[in-house]
């Protein structure tokens, strides 16, 4: 008798926003911090697009494949379904493909240092306010973010933006710590706009063109 190799739909992967999905989270912020880091110690400006575009080509291939392929996924490595899929993504492109894309836009487009203040926030900040959100929020400010998940991204974003600034000796400690306010300031309030696209792509571009205007304005240059 053939085997059928289709999935029922309630075998895939179930889990939504709101869950915690630690294991998600910890791959997102290790990919983030990994990428940035390679970018500060080994590649330059230049380098950048033939490295990072065919990690961007090749994760894209992959994630047509896992859509394409499900019941190979769930009959072999059921837990990667429920470690790193959400529902939403059972039969559309995952988040690694818009996170894969804004960090090589911003790596392209941007000078080095506000690339590498929008790819660790994104990194950082982002699921570290998911989980404190999911988590503490107790205070609700819009649909999905709360007052804690909120705050917990203005603190990482402002750290991010002052240890970048300061390892790049671009100002006078005084002035990294003004930029570095208001780079988390204008990232936390744009988090919370309830925008119809994926945060994995907005939040980098944000943060690296918001980076790149206040330090115009501020008169410091960081090419």
């Amino acid at each position: 008798m053939d085997v059928d190799d289709t999935l029922p739909l309630e075998s895939g992967p179930t889990a939504t926003r709101q869950d915690l999905q630690l294991g998600r989270r910890m791959f997102h912020m290790a990919n983030g911090v990994a990428t940035a880091t390679a970018y500060a110690l080994f590649f330059t400006h230049e380098q950048v697009a033939h490295v990072f575009g065919a990690i961007a080509c090749i994760v894209y291939a992959v994630d047509r494949v896992r859509i394409a392929y499900p019941e190979v996924i769930e009959r072999h490595a059921p837990w990667l379904n429920r470690t790193f899929v959400r529902a939403e993504e059972r039969v559309r492109e995952s988040a690694m493909i818009p996170f894969a894309i804004a960090v090589l836009l911003t790596m392209l487009t941007m000078p080095k240092v506000a690339a590498l203040i929008a790819i660790y926030a994104l990194a950082l900040a982002d699921p570290l306010a998911a989980i404190v959100g999911i988590r503490f929020g107790r205070r609700r400010l819009v649909r999905n973010r709360t007052l804690e998940g909120s705050l917990a991204f203005f603190l990482v974003t402002t750290a991010v933006a002052a240890a970048v600034l300061h390892a790049g000796e671009v100002a006078p400690d005084g002035t990294i710590a003004v930029l570095s306010l208001a780079i988390g300031l204008s990232a936390a309030t744009f988090e919370l706009v309830p925008l119809r696209l994926d945060d994995n792509l907005t939040i980098p571009l944000f943060v690296g063109f918001t980076t790149w205007l206040v330090a115009a304005l501020a008169g410091v240059p960081l090419y």
